[in-house]
């Protein structure tokens, strides 16, 4: 719903001319936009240069309404971009910081308190909540407020405001560009591997969906050592892909019997499942091929309300079904490790990633669910008056 209320007078004065991708109304295609960005920061608010993001899957639910957002809105929540200003109460986050943006959470309810910021009390409302959690938000066309803060950034956007919760701070000479879409996709299925599952070396495990979380599953997987590692697709492609990247095996699910054709190849079943898809019929089987005392772990986002059928006695054999949210990551821990294994040559998402300009949002969208890019990147334009293009 659009709201119908004045803009308030310090956003008038605070005003910082933008360009975004708003999606007017549910399902609608990105068009860009000329907004404003109140930068009359909050005492823990970051505003950002956006210099690059990614486009999850995430975004294009949201966009189709099944996230609950309203709308108009701005949407993208993998940026990264140089720090311009920071809030009163931001510590250890300065003007010209190079940063990584990833979720955004409360910091106070249990969850957070003990560590596990991803499965915050608050999560749908401060990441799918199209607002500040006061209510407010920083994003105007004209006199008429913009849904924005989706993650708590908004990244399809030349400027995003952030908090100093969700960034990441990383070394200058890192390229920004490449480093995007570790904020959400490489972080949830690489962590998912490595901080849920705690997968071991020598476990088996199938991954169920090769796009960008998927192929990240696959190489945390050959990192950690896992012997079997199956990746499950349709796409021929991604299926070659995943082998170079470091599955032992590959499964196409176009030839049917998935089921029949994971217990021919690990005949006792699998320790691990990570499945991505969001299908219900892929847990229901994800349960079935697991070995006593196995875990599947479920990625992958659905609309809201989908249920999936279980064989309920096969659980009794010690099998367990894990929800898992951003992979257990704790970005500013997680995100600089992965880093860390890419220079390594151990976890290559580089080879996933394809660029694109700004406006071509909507044909890197259409790439993207064509199965022709795995993971896109938008490349936002300098903007003449902004004093750190240069860094």
């Amino acid at each position: 719903m659009q709201s119908t209320e004045s803009r308030p007078q310090s956003q008038t004065q605070a005003a910082l001319p933008v360009r975004a991708a708003l999606v007017p109304e549910a399902g609608a295609d990105f068009e860009l936009r000329q907004l404003s960005l109140d930068t009359d920061l909050q005492p823990e608010e970051v505003l950002v240069r956006v210099v690059a993001t990614g486009i999850c899957q995430t975004d294009l639910h949201a966009r189709g309404g099944d996230m609950g957002t309203s709308f108009p809105a701005v949407f993208g929540h993998e940026g990264a971009g140089v720090v311009e200003r920071v809030g009163s109460a931001v510590d250890g986050i300065n003007p010209g910081d190079h940063v990584v943006m990833s979720y955004t959470y409360c910091g106070t309810c249990g969850p957070c308190r003990a560590g596990r910021h991803s499965y915050c009390v608050h999560h749908v409302d401060l990441n799918f909540g199209g607002a500040r959690p006061d209510g407010s938000n920083a994003l105007y066309e004209g006199e008429t407020e913009i849904h924005g803060h989706f993650f708590g950034q908004s990244s399809f956007s030349t400027h995003a405001i952030a908090s100093q919760r969700n960034l990441v701070v990383v070394d200058r000479e890192l390229d920004l560009e490449q480093l995007a879409p570790l904020g959400c996709g490489m972080q949830t299925g690489a962590g998912a591997v490595l901080n849920s599952l705690r997968v071991p070396a020598g476990a088996s495990i199938a991954v169920f969906g090769t796009g960008g979380v998927g192929l990240a599953a696959v190489m945390a997987a050959a990192a950690a050592g896992a012997s079997t590692i199956v990746a499950v697709d349709l796409v021929p492609e991604r299926l070659e892909l995943a082998l170079e990247l470091g599955a032992t095996n590959v499964i196409d699910v176009r030839g049917g019997d998935l089921l029949g054709k994971l217990r021919e190849l690990v005949p006792e079943g699998l320790d691990y499942i990570v499945e991505v898809t969001g299908r219900p019929e892929m847990l229901n089987i994800a349960v079935d091929a697991l070995a006593p005392l196995g875990t599947a772990g479920l990625v992958g986002g659905s609309p809201l309300g989908t249920t999936a059928p279980i064989q309920m006695n096969t659980l009794l054999g010690g099998r367990s079904v894990m929800g898992i949210a951003q992979g257990d990551s704790i970005p500013q821990v997680f995100l600089p490790r992965l880093i860390e294994l890419q220079r390594r040559g151990r976890f290559p998402f580089e080879r996933l990633v394809r660029f694109y300009e700004f406006d071509e949002i909507n044909e890197a969208i259409a790439d993207m669910q064509s199965g022709k890019t795995i993971k896109p990147v938008l490349r936002m334009p300098p903007l003449p008056h902004d004093p750190t293009t240069e860094d």
